[in-house]
């Protein structure tokens, strides 16, 4: 991995954890599980491309893409329980 690929690949870790922790404090004010969601899933995206810096692995490998299915089905299940009442 080049420099410039990790540093954006921290970048994008830092930033997904620090929207997962808003969400978190969003779902702790309102208790609606729609941000709770929300909050799984940026925890999920930023651990899977921290996980990718430190163990020096490219983001197109297979084993990240199943974290990100996981992380935006978490989104899909959301927006469809949120409408769904």
């Amino acid at each position: 991995m080049s420099p410039l690929s990790v540093f954006l690949s921290g970048a994008i870790s830092l930033a997904s954890l620090v929207v997962a922790l808003f969400f978190l404090r969003f779902w702790r004010s309102t208790r609606d599980v729609f941000f709770l969601f929300f909050t799984l899933s940026f925890a999920l995206e930023g651990a899977s491309r921290a996980a990718s810096v430190f163990l020096r692995v490219s983001d197109d490998n297979p084993m990240f893409y199943a974290t990100r299915v996981i992380a935006y089905g978490l989104i899909i299940v959301a927006i469809w329980q949120k409408n769904r009442r």
